[in-house]
Parts: structure tokens; C-alpha cells; sequence
């Protein structure tokens, strides 16, 4: 008896591991088109790299924008997210953007390239499978404060009409959803934690070149925070954040949060337990991975919103 028992348990286990396996290959194939140049501003040229469904459609796109305090990181950190959307019916468009060097800050400058990776993706359009109706940003630490604030004030200035000379300089730079992990989104208040966190390496003091004491005025004005009203609330958004991120505090998230819905957005957040910050380019199939955790509600925002 038990020897049957222990056989069909064998069978069940080896029928759910085949399954588990075709259910894996079943994916759709993809390709990538790496170093594709969506602008050249004052002779920089700005690149990005393509993950497209191999099937012939016309797909919702994602525009990813990596973190690194406005002043490291790289597009591979979409290494991930590229081939886990592009197999699951979306286009990705993972960006490199103008970083701040010492003594060289670069706003609001990547913001003006994010906007324009927007115009790209939405004036090429079908010929490179999107629908340009339908659009999303995301972004993680320093690319969440930069989506966001493109998302809510991209057709403002100082962001908008500022290289007129671009391909797609008149195409429209407004999004339908924002996913942003872990994200500065009161400037201000990140210069105040950074004091105390990081005092020799404040990054909105070097993204912006210069401190709240000196002007307050352009640390407001490049806060996500401060667009957080009724006029603006047409973009869906989705914030992910950490309980122990020692780097940008969880407050940012849950104030930035209220404002939104205080002001009639869909907003919506995912609170990962146990986690700090940079897990959002960590693999997503490997066990445990919190960034694997964040996926399918991650997705099942963008199957709702875009």
C-alpha cells in the first residue's frame, strides 16, 4: 500500500514538474535592439535598448528608467524586467539618461531626456510594435522621482519645449501609468535625510546644485510631491516600496501616496516586508526574490491601467 502510494506521488510529482516546464518554454519569444538612439541633447547622444514581443502587434510600452542618485547606474538594471514584460505582451524601452558629475548637476536636464524617450517611443510607434496610446513609465530610486515627475509635469517648464529641434519634438509627452519603486518624491525631504544618513554624499544637493537654504524654490519645483493635484490626475499610479529602506524612507512613498488620492488619482501601493532598497533590478525568477514578490502585482497594475 504504501509502496503505491509513494509510485503515485512519484507519477503527480513528475506530471507537475513536466507541466511546470512546458508552462515555462510557453512563453512568447522576444528580441532585444540594444543602443538604439532616441535624441541628442547638446551633443549627448541618449540610447536605449528595445524589448519587443517577436510576434507581429501592436503592444503597450513601458519606459524604464534606472536609479543611481541621478548619479550612476545604467540601463542594464532592466536586464530583468525588459524580457519578463516583452514575453508577457508589452514593449520595454529601458533608457540611459544625462547623470550629474562632481561639479556638474543635470537638472532639470534628465528630465528633459526622459520626456523625450516618451516622444520616441509614442512617434515611432508601430514601427516598433507600440501602441502610443497606451504608455507607462517606471522607474526605481532616482528613475522613480524622475518618472514621476515627467508623469505629473513633463508639459510644464523648465521641462517642456526645451530642444525643439528633436525628431519628435511635437509629439505628446503624457503617460497613462507610473509604477516608481522606493522613489524621492519631496526633495526636501531627501535632502534632510541624507544629512544625517549620507552627509558626504547629499544626491539631491548634487542633482540640483544647490542646497533648500540657497533655493527652496527649485527644490519644490522638482518635486513629484508638488503636482500632486486635480489638474494632473489622468495617469494611474503604483508605488512599491520597502519597510527597512534605509536609503529613501518608506514616508516618502506613504505621503506621496495621500497627496494622490487626496487629489482623485488611481493610486495604489505594494509594501514589500523585510526589504531595503536596490531590490527592484534583482532577478525576478530567482526564489525569494523580492523583486519577483513585486511582479505579478506589478503586472496585473498594467493589465488594469494601461
Amino acid at each position: 500500500m504504501i509502496r503505491s502510494v509513494l509510485k503515485y506521488l512519484a507519477v503527480v510529482l513528475c506530471a507537475g514538474l513536466a507541466l511546470a516546464a512546458r508552462a515555462q518554454t510557453a512563453l512568447p519569444e522576444f528580441e532585444i535592439q540594444r543602443g538604439v538612439e532616441y535624441a541628442n541633447h547638446d551633443g549627448t547622444a541618449l540610447q536605449g535598448d528595445l524589448y519587443l514581443p517577436k510576434a507581429p502587434g501592436k503592444y503597450p510600452a513601458i519606459i524604464g528608467v534606472h536609479g543611481g542618485g541621478w548619479q550612476a547606474g545604467s540601463r542594464a538594471s532592466y536586464a530583468h524586467w525588459g524580457p519578463y514584460f516583452a514575453q508577457r505582451g508589452y514593449v520595454v524601452f529601458a533608457i540611459s539618461y544625462r547623470l550629474s558629475k562632481p561639479g556638474q548637476n543635470t537638472y532639470p536636464q534628465a528630465v528633459q531626456d526622459v520626456r523625450a524617450a516618451i516622444q520616441f517611443v509614442r512617434g515611432r510607434g508601430e514601427a516598433i510594435k507600440v501602441d502610443g496610446e497606451r504608455i507607462a513609465l517606471q522607474g526605481d530610486s532616482a528613475g522613480g522621482h524622475l518618472v514621476a515627475l515627467t508623469a505629473l509635469a513633463g508639459d510644464d517648464a523648465p521641462y517642456a519645449g526645451a530642444y525643439p529641434n528633436d525628431s519628435f519634438a511635437s509629439v505628446s509627452s503624457r503617460v497613462k501609468a507610473v509604477v516608481a519603486f522606493y522613489g524621492v518624491f519631496d526633495m526636501v525631504q531627501q535632502w534632510n535625510h541624507d544629512l544625517t544618513h549620507r552627509p558626504l554624499d547629499n544626491i539631491t544637493e548634487k542633482f540640483l546644485g544647490t542646497k533648500p537654504s540657497e533655493d527652496r524654490k527649485r527644490f519644490i519645483e522638482a518635486s513629484p510631491m508638488t503636482y500632486a493635484i486635480r489638474a494632473k490626475n489622468t495617469t494611474s499610479f503604483y508605488l512599491v516600496h520597502g519597510t527597512e529602506d534605509d536609503i529613501v524612507d518608506r514616508e516618502q512613498s506613504d505621503n506621496f501616496l495621500l497627496a494622490l488620492k487626496q487629489a482623485g488619482f488611481f493610486a495604489r501601493h505594494f509594501v514589500v516586508q523585510g526589504v531595503g532598497h536596490f531590490f527592484a533590478s534583482d532577478p525576478i525568477s530567482e526564489p525569494y526574490s523580492k523583486s519577483g514578490e513585486a511582479a505579478g502585482p506589478v503586472l496585473r497594475f498594467y493589465r488594469d491601467r494601461l
